[in-house]
């Protein structure tokens, strides 16, 4: 048996540590904290938001919401309610000057009952006042997820995950083109045609 030798024991001891150290921190990444979190998801949607146009989507949605496969759909979490996410990203949407909403909600939510999900009142409520007069389309949840499946091969689909806990209570905004409308298109159709 070999004696152990203790001059390269501090010298194992420091690489050791030096590893262990470098594994608990990465240069450039942040800590996630929760009083960060809303000011990285404004600044990450800002940014996006100049490159989103016609037929692209904007899913703001419950923490349940899954994760999808489809190589189309990106991800922001925003460590905030539902309601107060869509009211930023609606206001940033309706000046954006080059999109403009159409707007769909799970049918579902017209049906849930305070009894089943507690403080369901109070966000309709909430998020009707958000909505304020702009048309609202509903929709079966699962009718949305085969929307979704064939948006999401040719446009992007920018989803914003909230920490809202009551089901179907995610919005789905479809962006339109703020500037050109059907009856122009119909009209330049017309024009091609004839």
């Amino acid at each position: 048996m070999k004696p152990f030798n203790f001059i390269k024991l501090p010298a194992v001891l420091w690489i050791a540590g030096s590893l262990f150290l470098a594994g608990c921190t990465t240069p450039g990444v942040q800590k996630d904290n929760s009083a960060d979190a809303p000011e990285n998801w404004e600044q990450e949607f800002y940014a996006k938001l100049p490159m989103l146009g016609h037929r692209n989507w904007i899913l703001v949605v419950d923490k349940a919401f899954p994760e999808q496969n489809a190589a189309g759909m990106e991800y922001i979490y925003a460590n905030e309610g539902l309601n107060a996410v869509l009211k930023q990203v609606l206001t940033q949407v309706n000046q954006s000057g080059h999109v403009k909403p159409i707007i769909y909600q799970d049918k579902e939510l017209g049906f849930i009952t305070e009894q089943q999900a507690s403080g369901v009142t109070r966000f309709k409520t909430a998020i009707k006042s958000t909505l304020g007069n702009q048309p609202v389309q509903t929709m079966l949840h699962d009718s949305v997820f085969k929307k979704l499946d064939m948006e999401s091969k040719l446009f992007k689909v920018l989803v914003i995950k909230t920490n809202e806990v009551i089901p179907y209570t995610s919005v789905f905004l479809q962006l339109d083109c703020a500037y050109w409308n059907g009856d122009k298109e119909k009209q330049l159709r017309e024009s091609i045609s004839k």
